[in-house]
């Protein structure tokens, strides 16, 4: 089993929203998925229970049950876990790091995030874990042309010493309307420019993660 926390340190920068959409890509694409909640505000908990299809095995625990809880997904045979972390304390944080395969730093391009970001990027590599930027609520481009603050939030962002994956979340309202209904946006618009966001950025840590496509098998959705 593969095991992928999402972090952000800072508020609001779409780390549950990059989570569920995130596990729901798993779990549609044939894996047996699990998501971990940790974060005391249980968004991610709210989201599933709003669910009314099958969808990702929930487990609404504190970073103290996540040893366990991994353990018991691994016995059970489980392809991927996500974990939805908190903003803090560093202690809980640090848990979700030690347990993960693969690290997903959340960053919105503002110099707070980018900040946050640098911070999480530290304990990441004194942990010894493997990581990567995703940079969230981008504004659109313009035609072809990436806006300014993207490309010097994504400048910025290589001197944390860490990947920017090449796929990043504009800020689209479709995000936060298809949680609004336990549904990913691929679920809620499968043509739309986010759903293509995701599929490609799942991909992408997919191939991160070694995800042996054959071991999914016919499993149904």
């Amino acid at each position: 089993m593969k095991t992928l926390a999402v972090i952000s340190r800072k508020g609001g920068a779409g780390k549950t929203t990059l989570s569920i959409n995130l596990a729901l890509a798993s779990h549609l694409g044939g894996w047996r998925t699990m998501l971990a909640d940790i974060d005391p505000q249980r968004s991610a908990s709210d989201v599933m229970r709003a669910r009314t299809g099958p969808g990702p095995t929930l487990a609404e625990i504190n970073a103290g049950k996540l040893f366990q809880t991994r353990s018991h997904a691994i016995h059970d045979a489980y392809d991927v876990m996500l974990i939805d972390t908190p903003a803090a304390p560093d202690s809980d944080v640090a848990v979700a790091v030690n347990s993960a395969d693969l690290c997903v730093l959340v960053c919105r391009p503002t110099f707070l995030d980018i900040a946050s970001v640098a911070r999480s990027a530290e304990m990441v590599r004194r942990l010894g874990k493997a990581a990567v930027i995703v940079l969230s609520q981008a504004p659109p481009k313009r035609g072809a042309l990436e806006p300014v603050a993207v490309q010097k939030a994504v400048e910025a962002l290589r001197f944390c010493g860490l990947p920017v994956a090449p796929v990043g979340l504009r800020s689209r309202a479709i995000y936060q309307q298809s949680i609004a209904h336990g549904r990913s946006v691929g679920e809620w618009d499968s043509a739309s420019p986010a759903a293509q966001e995701i599929s490609r950025l799942w991909d992408h840590l997919a191939a991160q993660l070694t995800l042996d496509q054959q071991a999914r098998g016919a499993r149904a959705v």
